[in-house]
């Protein structure tokens, strides 16, 4: 016996991910339900090599008996349905941004803050931090330790996965359009993505950063340190799959980069690749379909008395996402913290 788990958003990029996820690290289930909107109800999903799961409508979905939500599909819906999953008894673990700010509810990254669980009870809601949060602060974390972190400086380059699958399709489709000269077709980005940088992720803010590079700054000091200052440039790259960052970091006390690469070295869910020679560095293509976060062209940052600068790159699908949210439940079951323990 198992828990009982739910996957909403079960036909999203993210939300395959999650049921593939759940399978090759064989989380005990009891079931597994795959939820999407009714538009999608009665599609088929995979779950591991031999099960097909029919997806079923979320709208008119009972969460009671459910142990565990695996939330993927909009902030929109999962403000109407997380909140009903969790008074019907099911802990979510949403992926959204919706719940990310909440003073109530947990902003976890397992590797950096599993403590924060314990507060979860509070809403019934664990928040899944944002992709590229992610991967920064499990490569801040073991820094931070040694030398306590004063300000970042990051800039991302982020897949258009990140944007979901008719970003995907955007990027597929005019990069073949590119061959044969056909006036690219904008609709999920605000210029042509295919051989081309766009440094605009999410809505403008009133001060000229975008939403993106506000979650980068804010959801850092929630998981992380409340003094930490931050400050991104987020920009949307021809890459399909993987999120990559150009890092630096001011420090209050002296650190070394050999005192950074041990403790780099030791750190849970990371690698570091770092040869300082050609090919010595991970890429996006590198990490796509990897777990890890991976840092390499780590060197000391001269403009400031104690700086570091490296590039830190991993999967947004996986690490940035799924993954993540498959070991908070994982954590969870370790810390005991679910109402019932699989026999």
């Amino acid at each position: 016996m198992g828990y009982r788990v739910a996957v909403v958003g079960a036909t999203g990029a993210v939300g395959r991910e999650m049921l593939k996820t759940l399978s090759e690290r064989n989380f005990p289930v009891s079931e597994v339900v795959a939820l999407a909107s009714g538009r999608s109800a009665g599609q088929q999903v995979s779950f591991g090599e031999k099960t097909i799961l029919t997806v079923k409508n979320l709208e008119t979905f009972d969460f009671t008996g459910t142990d565990i939500g695996l939330f993927s599909p909009g902030a929109s819906v999962s403000a109407i349905h997380a909140p009903r999953a969790a008074a019907q008894g099911c802990v979510v673990i949403d992926n959204t941004s919706q719940f990310r700010m909440d003073r109530d509810v947990p902003l976890v990254v397992p590797e950096v803050n599993a403590h924060a669980l314990k507060g979860f009870r509070k809403r019934g809601i664990i928040a899944n931090p944002n992709c590229s949060t992610i991967q920064m602060v499990v490569a801040l974390k073991p820094l931070h330790a040694i030398a306590r972190i004063r300000r970042v400086v990051v800039s991302t380059y982020q897949s258009v996965s990140g944007a979901g699958k008719e970003a995907m399709d955007e990027l597929f489709n005019q990069t073949k359009g590119s061959f044969v000269h056909d006036q690219p077709t904008v609709e999920i980005f605000t210029k042509p993505i295919a051989f081309n940088c766009i440094p605009h992720i999410d809505s403008f803010m009133e001060d000229g950063f975008t939403k993106e590079e506000w979650k980068m700054a804010v959801e850092t000091r929630k998981i992380l340190d409340p003094d930490i200052q931050v400050v991104a440039t987020a920009v949307r790259v021809p890459v399909f799959v993987g999120h990559s960052e150009a890092i630096n970091v001011e420090f209050e006390g002296p650190i070394t980069v050999a005192q950074a690469r041990q403790a780099l070295r030791d750190a849970p869910g990371l690698q570091l690749v770092d040869a300082r020679e050609d090919g010595g560095y991970v890429t996006q293509l590198d990490a796509a379909g990897e777990d890890a976060v991976f840092v390499s062209r780590l060197r000391k940052d001269p403009t400031v008395p104690h700086g570091l600068a490296f590039w830190c790159v991993s999967d947004n699908l996986r690490k940035g996402a799924a993954l993540n949210a498959v070991q908070i439940a994982e954590e969870l079951v370790r810390q005991g913290l679910l109402a019932k323990q699989p026999a």
